[in-house]
């Protein structure tokens, strides 16, 4: 009996214990299942009989920030456009939760051409965005019936906030005139409103396509911070390695058909893709081994290989496909003969030049000397590109003169596509510039030997360049200005659509370039590497010559920012006596003084009486009004409330810091 009574006892705790762990699991099946936001699985895609990928599984889940990154030409953009339910996958299947929004940024967003931004802005599912699109409507065409309802739909929803968010989204992205048609937009523009629609959609997963493209440093700093602090699932094909490094967990790399995942940031996908590299040298290594062996068998009298096992001579050819898979990094040889650099470069005297009412240089003056090494940096529209093209001679400065020495040669890169005939193939390209290159080293190569170190192949040379990527074909626009042997070298935007492998050895080439360099890049580790001194766009023509990279600039920036806030108000050096030399702590700190801590106490008080005064016209605007004049005017009125607590709430965040 005792025996027989242990015996249930036990048959009931494996039984208690079973269906623990059925539901431990269960519990975490769904839990993994509730995170899951996308899968695919077995994913293909072809281009006429070439596969770009095939048997490709990808999965995100709620809370992953992914970067996409691989070489140009790999089916980056595909593999996002299959993702994101633009094309078609050629086998396999793709699934998205259908109780979640989705946005998707095209590299080349397109619109009708016809409706204006606001139409673009608002095209979306998110409630409070609607709400937010009805009021601005209303106020634009001041109709007080279209107003009371979106103000009691704001209301309801509570979207005061959002439509701070959305004011601060456009501010940032430099949208303004929100009735302008599309068509009447530049690329870079049209850009800036499809990231502006994606980011007001408020999506839980968003996946993107280089979203940095066309924005200058400031703003990709912001948009950096925003998505680094949003509550969203990010997929992102990205160059910018800074950016990547900031905002992405997840790095997967697409690399010959092949999706490698690694869970950190880009420092550590350098890291672990050098191992995985240094593991397939090994097997490959090990497999060449092995093939001898096999070779030796396979090679036996030509009677005995039909009875040998199927199985082995399978084997036999998978083996070798495995050790002729010798890994060939993609990478650029950029060495191409620059001419000699005499005495006189180019002499900028006082050049000014502006366009109608707007001035965008005055009065700039600046000698070229050996070995600079110059980066352009400052906001859209400030006249980087204006600057570039005065230096080329494509423009005249309104006053001064550009001089320029007799053996400058320069090698003009631009933002402008590249210009090809229909039937134009990629060979054609260089033949029409060079039949041979000479090398730094002084060898001398035809012209499909160059094209090869610029990563197209034999195979490629002759495809038409209308079938490349947009990222090959940046490259080959870059083939075009460096075989031409330049010595003064101007850059504009290089790193747009280049692959993160490009990007790496472009690098190496110009730090050994020994000419001049002039650089505009929104790629602030680009620049970073490359430049020793800025040209920094202050606004309304000034143009301030800075000693230093981009990061040297922004630490110096932030703290003159710091000045202008005034908390070096009282730090007065007096008249004729010698400034002393202080050495700054690491780590400074600081306390407010007098003046700020009653201007902090009174923001706090002005904030709240804002506040007040809204809730009270808002509860006015619920309770009804026949006046319709009144009811435009309460809404106005809540408006530039609405503006001036977002003024002193920024005010009043930056004094706290220091409480």
């Amino acid at each position: 009996m005792r025996a027989q009574l242990a015996f249930k006892v036990i048959i009931i705790r494996v039984r208690v214990l079973f269906v623990s762990e059925n539901r431990r699991n269960f519990a975490q099946y769904q839990y993994r299942h509730i995170l899951n936001y996308l899968s695919a699985e077995n994913i293909a895609k072809s281009y006429g009989a070439n596969w770009l990928f095939r048997n490709l599984t990808v999965g995100l889940s709620r809370g992953d920030k992914v970067a996409l990154i691989g070489t140009n030409g790999t089916g980056k953009t595909s593999l996002l456009n299959i993702l994101a339910g633009t094309i078609r996958t050629d086998e396999g299947l793709v699934s998205i939760r259908k109780d979640i929004r989705t946005a998707y940024l095209d590299q080349n967003p397109q619109f009708d051409e016809k409706l204006p931004v606001i139409e673009v802005l608002f095209g979306t599912t998110n409630p409070s965005a609607l709400a937010v699109k009805m009021y601005e409507k209303a106020i634009l065409k001041d109709d007080s019936d279209l107003l009371s309802e979106a103000l009691e739909q704001m209301d309801n929803l509570q979207a005061w906030d959002f439509e701070s968010k959305v004011k601060q989204i456009l501010g940032r992205l430099g949208i303004h005139d929100v009735d302008a048609p599309i068509g009447q937009l530049s690329g870079g523009q049209r850009k800036r409103v499809a990231l502006a629609q994606v980011l007001i959609e408020e999506p839980d997963l968003l996946i993107m396509d280089e979203p940095t493209n066309h924005l200058d440093l400031d703003t990709i700093e912001w948009l950096e911070e925003f998505l680094n602090t949003a509550n969203q699932t990010l997929l992102i094909v990205t160059h910018d390695r800074y950016f990547l490094d900031k905002v992405c967990n997840i790095v997967m790399e697409l690399d010959r058909g092949t999706l490698y995942t690694y869970k950190g940031n880009y420092a550590y996908y350098l890291e672990k893709k050098a191992e995985r590299q240094a593991i397939d040298v090994a097997e490959t290594d090990k497999a060449k081994n092995q093939l001898r062996k096999e070779l030796e068998w396979m090679r036996r009298q030509p009677k005995a290989r039909s009875t040998k096992a199927q199985y082995r001579i399978d084997a036999f050819y998978d083996l070798k496909e495995r050790a002729g898979s010798v890994r060939r990094d993609d990478k650029l040889d950029l060495n191409v003969k620059s001419d000699r650099l005499g005495s006189k470069i180019i002499e900028l005297e006082s050049v000014s030049k502006k366009f109608g009412d707007k001035v965008l240089i005055h009065s700039f003056l600046y000698t070229f000397k050996k070995n600079d090494r110059i980066g352009i940096v400052g906001k859209n529209g400030m006249g980087k590109s204006t600057l570039l093209n005065m230096m080329a001679g494509l423009i005249r400065p309104d006053t001064g003169k550009v001089v320029k020495g007799d053996t400058i040669k320069i090698g003009y890169y631009t933002q402008t596509e590249l210009e090809f005939k229909d039937d134009q193939r990629v060979l054609d390209i260089v033949k029409d510039i060079a039949e041979v290159v000479k090398l730094g080293s002084g060898q001398t190569i035809t012209a499909s030997a160059f094209l090869t170190l610029f990563l197209f192949p034999p195979s490629k040379q002759h495809d038409l360049v209308s079938k490349l990527s947009g990222g090959e074909k940046r490259r080959l626009q870059l083939l075009k200005v460096l075989i031409q042997s330049p010595n003064f070298l101007i850059l504009d935007e290089p790193t747009n659509d280049l692959d993160v492998t490009s990007l790496n050895v472009l690098e190496e080439f110009l730090l050994n370039f020994d000419g001049i360099l002039v650089l505009v890049s929104h790629d602030r580790y680009f620049m970073d590497r490359l430049v020793d001194h800025l040209f920094v766009f202050e606004g309304e023509g000034k143009i301030r010559d800075f000693p230093g990279n981009y990061t040297d600039y922004r630490e110096v920036a932030s703290d003159e920012l710091l000045a202008l806030s005034g908390q070096k108000a009282d730090q007065k050096v007096k008249k004729n006596e010698p400034a002393k030399v202080v050495s700054a702590p690491e780590a400074p700190k600081r306390k407010l003084n007098f003046k700020e801590q009653r201007e902090y106490a009174s923001l706090e008080a002005d904030i709240d009486a804002h506040e007040t005064k809204k809730a009270d016209l808002i509860e006015r605007l619920n309770g009804g009004s026949t006046d319709h004049a009144e009811v435009t005017a309460w809404a106005k009125e809540i408006n530039q409330l609405d503006t001036i607590i977002a003024q002193k709430s920024d005010r009043w965040l930056e004094l706290a810091e220091f409480v």
